[in-house]
């Protein structure tokens, strides 16, 4: 094996040392004016004071520009170079992603495998998770990053891969069955790494250093088991406070297999051109990491073994981004027109826009045109005042997602969570189009009694509030609610005739009411609480949900 990624690793080195500065490229820019418009972009950045990126472009095997903007340590004004060593984030996955891969190449293992038949301890929860669906985001296990949180964590504090494997087999419940559904989680990749050690009998570091990096010739390279290792040439991650100024953003974590990989630009690009190039016995492994994900209904997503495959105005996009303690990664492969780019940030502006700008000077059509386009019209009909009051309340749309519907003069308006009002247009008595979401629909439905329950948006039902929020009966949810899952708890308490929770770590937190017993969290870890019930209409315990870790249970004590 290694003798065939060092094949490959000559001919993508020769490839490499091209440098052709003053040329033309399938009639496209020269690297020297590719060099000037790069700088434009940063031209409005202090690259002297503030941190900043690397940034990568290889085309046709020829590295076209490989420069740092900005520093890699504000206080001792240390440059970021060709050779800074990035925290990559999730950028590590497609590494992962091609370990697995290997080891199916060697006959190791198969896709198909059940991850217990590896991991024995790991939760049976009375449905096969698979390899499979552990590499495309569909095994329904929580997120560790939301979870961890919610159990009192801080991303700030050490968190290792220890502790995200107890998290994960201690889980209770999926976020859903396995195979059914597509949500990114992080855990699903430490539990990849995790088979990659039981496997091989290796460390995950070290075997991936000795199959992957080292054979590459990437020595700059390598995950990470140790947050207080030494990495020569490492850039912090900055963030900046309410006033503008910078601090330093504590990078704690060994997260093996979903993030913890670090690396250079100077690294990548032989990555790059390996993915780009492989040689014939390789090929096969590298071209598996493109197989999309299928789910049990047939349909088939986006993400394949660490890397997203779509589409951008008609030209594929095989990509993914990073984002970790204040590093925004992005890296980006163009097959047809023999393009990657890689835009490593230790700030949190966008890596991927940054991406997307140097894409478009390569090609023209990418670029994001601002040309005025003629207001469309609808038309719309008269509905009476009384019925569009019907429909005048708040409606269920998902996990921390509810739509306001509210009137104004003879207008129906929508409002949905955290977004701006809009007006909706009528098509009859009980349609409505609402031109800023692309021209949808909503629906609207009564019982028996004339009463309106429901609407129907993009083909499915959503639940229209019955009894809001009452502040009189605020006592009922005030208490201490347990998790057993997770091995902490939170107060529900009330100040000025608001709900809000407290937790020993994160101090008090705010709700909003939102739908019923439904309110919305003010932290990025708890998108929403939703307290239930038992046959007599007791509050019994809540379900704190985010997208990524949905329906974590605690119990009222």
């Amino acid at each position: 094996m290694q003798k065939s990624i060092k094949k490959t690793l000559l001919l993508s080195i020769t490839l490499l040392l091209i440098y052709s500065c003053n040329k033309n490229l399938n009639n496209q820019i020269s690297s020297n004016e590719l060099l000037q418009k790069v700088d434009s972009i940063f031209i409005d950045f202090d690259i002297s004071n503030n941190p900043g990126s690397a940034i990568l472009v290889v085309k046709d095997g020829d590295i076209m520009l490989n420069k740092g903007y900005g520093l890699a340590n504000l206080e001792h004004k240390i440059s970021i170079t060709p050779s800074t060593v990035f925290d990559l984030a999730s950028l590590a996955k497609q590494f992962t992603g091609f370990a697995i891969s290997l080891l199916i190449e060697q006959g190791k293992i198969s896709l198909e495998d059940d991850i217990r038949q590896y991991i024995p301890e790991f939760p049976d929860f009375g449905n096969t998770i698979t390899i499979n669906q552990l590499l495309h985001h569909t095994s329904g296990l929580r997120d560790w990053t939301r979870t961890l949180t919610l159990a009192g964590m801080s991303p700030e504090d050490v968190i290792s891969f220890e502790q995200i494997l107890r998290m994960a087999f201690h889980q209770k419940e999926l976020n859903f069955m396995p195979g059914s559904q597509y949500s990114y989680s992080n855990t699903e990749y430490n539990i990849l790494a995790e088979v990659v050690q039981r496997v091989t009998g290796e460390s995950f570091c070290n075997w991936t250093n000795q199959n992957i990096f080292l054979p590459l010739n990437m020595t700059n390279t390598q995950f990470l088991d140790d947050h207080t290792k030494i990495i020569n040439n490492r850039a912090n991650g900055y963030y900046k406070d309410d006033k503008g100024e910078f601090h330093i953003n504590p990078d704690n974590l060994t997260a093996l297999g979903s993030s913890s990989l670090y690396s250079t630009t100077t690294d990548l690009a032989k990555w790059m051109s390996f993915l780009a190039n492989p040689s014939e016995e390789m090929a096969t492994a590298v071209n598996r990491m493109y197989h999309r994900g299928i789910l049990n209904n047939g349909a088939e997503i986006s993400y394949a073994f660490g890397l997203e495959l779509s589409e951008f105005r008609n030209t594929k996009w095989i990509s993914h981004s990073g984002s970790w303690a204040s590093f925004s990664t992005y890296m980006v492969l163009l097959p047809e027109y023999k393009l990657s780019i890689a835009v490593l940030n230790n700030h949190q502006g966008s890596a991927e826009n940054i991406a997307r700008e140097i894409a478009s000077l390569y090609v023209p059509k990418l670029q994001i045109k601002k040309d005025s386009q003629e207001q469309q019209i609808y038309e719309s009909v008269e509905v009476s005042v009384e019925l569009l009051d019907d429909y005048v309340g708040t409606y269920k749309f998902g996990i921390g997602w509810y739509v306001s519907i509210s009137r104004k003069g003879n207008e129906l308006w929508s409002q949905a969570t955290n977004e701006k009002k809009f007006p909706m247009i009528a098509e009859s008595d009980t349609t409505f189009q609402i031109p800023a979401y692309g021209g949808r629909t909503m629906t609207f439905y009564r019982d028996a009694s004339g009463k309106v329950t429901h609407m129907e948006y993009a083909g499915e039902k959503r639940q229209k509030e019955k009894s809001p929020f009452n502040t009189k009966n605020i006592t009922q949810y005030l208490g201490e609610y347990i998790s057993e899952e997770l091995e902490t708890s939170y107060h529900v308490i009330s100040e000025d005739d608001r709900l809000k929770l407290y937790h020993f770590r994160h101090g008090i937190l705010n709700l909003t009411p939102v739908w019923q017993d439904d309110f919305l969290g003010s932290k990025s870890f708890i998108r929403s609480i939703e307290f239930y019930r038992d046959k007599n209409d007791k509050i019994i315990g809540f379900y704190a949900s985010d997208t990524r870790a949905r329906y974590q249970r605690f119990t009222k004590k």
